[in-house]
């Protein structure tokens, strides 16, 4: 396995090389979300092109997949936004970058082998042929490759059964850095699935820092919060901070996932575990991806709001960067 950051000593470099470094536009960037400088003599603006995947919803919880480019207003800092990119494919290929807590906590309850089982149902059933998958573990402080993206099952699997539970839990780590590693993929629908039990207790990043990082890049965050511990005995044992509550989890984790365009899902048993799979990839198969372009002169957080102008919808996506 390859690593793919040591996090206790490279989160704040990763940090610096987002604020400061973009490469130029290129016409492939248009679709990919990620933010670029250009350096101009007298004005110095820098020239974001923002992807968003968005879920549209009415009030039952259906998808709805009839509207069309002209249905849609997105707004940055209430300032409207002229629609560069729309796109929505049914049939498009996933990348799905898997991100599994593999630390110590983790073998306990069972929930290590359950998750394990349940991706390779996923692996095997849930996911088509043509859809990518990749593998990130993480514990002791670092995430590290385990399988890059492929629609080969077989690497994944077999990475997948090398895996064991142990070490400490740098969770907010992980999620500051997984992001950059799953836009890399071919595919223009991406997301990362986070398996985890949301104990947190070897990370140099809070959360809310990592989300900041996160978000710079259009990767929707899907968290399933398995078994989260309830027991104090096992929280005092596992958690770093006294404060850390299984409430406290529960609204890290939902950040996580809300502020990206995700969802979260909190589970106690092997059938919601898989249910909640087959949902995200049915999810995942109804989104709508529509591209904007925006020019700023500074750093400051840029909040993004999409309505529609027909139907009271239920609309999801990221909610800045």
């Amino acid at each position: 396995m390859a690593k793919l950051r040591s996090l206790r000593f490279h989160l704040l470099f990763l940090a610096l090389l987002w604020a400061l470094f973009t490469p130029l536009i290129t016409p492939s960037q248009e679709k990919t979300g990620q933010v670029v400088k250009v350096e101009k003599p007298a004005y110095n603006l820098t020239v974001n092109a923002v992807t968003l995947a968005v879920t549209v919803q009415d009030k039952r919880g259906h998808y709805v997949n009839d509207l069309q480019e002209k249905d849609f207003i997105i707004y940055e800092n209430g300032e409207r936004k002229t629609i560069t990119y729309f796109e929505h494919n049914q049939a498009a290929p996933l990348s799905l970058t898997v991100l599994l807590d593999v630390s110590g906590s983790l073998a306990l309850e069972n929930k290590f082998e359950e998750a394990r089982q349940a991706l390779r149902i996923m692996a095997e059933k849930v996911l088509a042929p043509v859809d990518e998958l990749a593998l990130l573990v993480f514990a002791d402080g670092q995430v590290e490759v385990a399988a890059s993206h492929s629609t080969d099952r077989m690497a994944f699997l077999a990475a997948l059964d090398k895996e064991k539970a142990y070490g400490k839990t740098a969770l907010n780590d992980a999620v500051a850095v997984s992001p950059q590693f799953a836009v890399r993929a071919k595919n223009e629908k991406r997301a990362l699935l986070l398996i985890t039990d949301g104990l947190e207790n070897d990370s140099q990043a809070s959360a809310q820092q990592a989300l900041d990082i996160a978000r710079r890049v259009d990767v929707p965050i899907y968290v399933i919060g398995y078994k989260i511990p309830k027991a104090e005995e096992i929280l005092a044992r596992h958690r770093k901070s006294a404060g850390q509550t299984p409430a406290g989890i529960v609204q890290t984790l939902d950040l996580f996932a809300s502020a990206t365009g995700g969802q979260a899902f909190f589970l106690n048993n092997m059938e919601e575990l898989l249910a909640s799979i087959y949902e995200i990839k049915r999810e995942q198969s109804h989104q709508y991806i529509i591209g904007y372009t925006s020019y700023r002169n500074d750093d400051r957080y840029r909040r993004i709001l999409v309505t529609t102008v027909r139907g009271h919808y239920r609309l999801r996506t990221r909610q800045g960067y």
